[in-house]
């Protein structure tokens, strides 16, 4: 064996430049991520986690109306995931749809969405913060 693993320490592989001119491969970062995922779900809508990373990435680039449709979608593949209608409401509520926001949250929580902490600090619910309901939910989590 130790003979071997000499043999594999001398073997140098060719180093490769690829050099490829398709302008969809001179995207960086959440450009080529964001177009890697549409292209997948080209082929396979209902791709549950490619469609999870796509509504994050969409939101994070501030695409809030392509994070909606991604996470209204992935709710009806999804109906009973509390992860699934927890980004739901925040996707509503980065679109200042407070009414949308809570009756989502609302229903992640009752789906088995625990995580306090999070949904406190969470800056993409920042809208619901002072609407009434909103304390309501934290405090029905709060006595469970």
């Amino acid at each position: 064996m130790e003979a071997n693993s000499r043999f594999i320490n001398i073997i140098t592989l060719p180093n490769y430049d690829f050099d490829i001119k398709a302008p969809e491969f001179q995207k960086e970062g959440d450009a080529f991520t964001i177009w890697f995922f549409e292209d997948i779900l080209k082929v396979n809508p209902n791709y549950v986690e490619c469609l999870m990373y796509l509504g994050n990435a969409y939101t994070a680039n501030g695409l809030y109306e392509k994070g909606l449709m991604v996470d209204q979608k992935l709710s009806g593949l999804r109906p009973n995931d509390p992860t699934v209608q927890y980004n739901l409401a925040c996707s509503y509520a980065l679109l200042k749809d407070a009414d949308a926001a809570i009756d989502a949250l609302e229903k992640a929580i009752v789906l088995g969405y625990t995580d306090i902490y999070h949904l406190e600090r969470d800056k993409d619910l920042a809208l619901l913060r002072k609407d009434a309901r909103f304390r309501k939910l934290i405090e029905k989590m709060k006595t469970r």
